[in-house]
């Protein structure tokens, strides 16, 4: 599923909300300097927000198709793993992470994180939760009844702030980290039907549908949709300074 989100990287990065800029200052004002590297970095969408802060951003992700695009719209990529990227004795002020930690191996991850970094560096990773409205979520999981939606009884943010708790006990197990902090960045974002169902398919889960599949989910989500609504987000994150 770590590459599937490629398949439509236009979608993706004109559908995919961006961070919010309480976050994008955070992160600018505990890294030391401005060389950061943006791991899982996908179309570039807070590379751009970073760079705009005034950032020097390098970007690594495993899909050549995510690279292209954010390589396309002004970020420097390269292609690998980041548990497989060479950084050939380059070192960063920050290692960041948007939407994509979760894919990286939770002992190698932090550890390789701590390596490429200079002293002092920041180890920043974030995603937004949400919950969309009951009839909305009702409708995705009756579409898809063999989903993972439709077997979860835990909320969103249940379900992050496991994994986010397990983000930070990672960072501290691996030694190579002062105390992690977990973050929390509240904002919303007003949604249309034809904006929703833009988003949908840029989920995991839905990425790799096959096209009469994936329509008839849409088609079951839309009719749900009666009118715009405003769907409250929150941006967790875990910052972790290297010693």
């Amino acid at each position: 599923m770590a590459e599937s989100f490629g398949i439509d990287a236009g979608r993706y990065d004109r559908a995919r909300p961006p961070y919010p800029e309480e976050l994008v200052t955070a992160v600018r004002a505990a890294s030391p300097g401005p060389d950061l590297l943006d791991v899982g970095c996908g179309t570039g969408i807070e590379a751009r927000q970073l760079a705009a802060a005034g950032c020097r951003v390098l970007g690594v992700d495993p899909d050549p198709r995510m690279a292209a695009f954010a390589r396309d719209k002004g970020t420097d990529v390269e292609v690998a793993t980041f548990e497989e990227w060479d950084p050939a004795g380059r070192a960063f002020d920050a290692v960041v992470a948007g939407q994509a930690w979760h894919w990286v191996d939770p002992v190698a991850g932090p550890a390789k994180a701590a390596r490429v970094l200079r002293p002092g560096g920041l180890l920043a990773v974030f995603a937004h939760v949400f919950q969309p409205p009951a009839a909305v979520a009702d409708a995705l999981k009756a579409a898809m009844p063999g989903s993972p939606f439709a077997g979860e009884s835990r909320s969103a943010a249940e379900l992050y702030e496991v994994m986010f708790t397990g983000f930070a006990d990672a960072v501290r197990a691996s030694g190579a980290f002062g105390e992690p902090e977990l973050r929390r960045f509240t904002w919303e974002k007003r949604y249309t039907r034809e904006e929703w169902l833009d988003f949908l398919p840029t989920t995991g889960g839905l990425t790799r549908l096959a096209p009469g599949a994936l329509a008839e989910v849409l088609a079951a989500v839309g009719a749900a949709i009666e009118k715009p609504f405003v769907l409250p987000y929150t941006t967790l994150a875990v910052f972790a300074a290297k010693p």
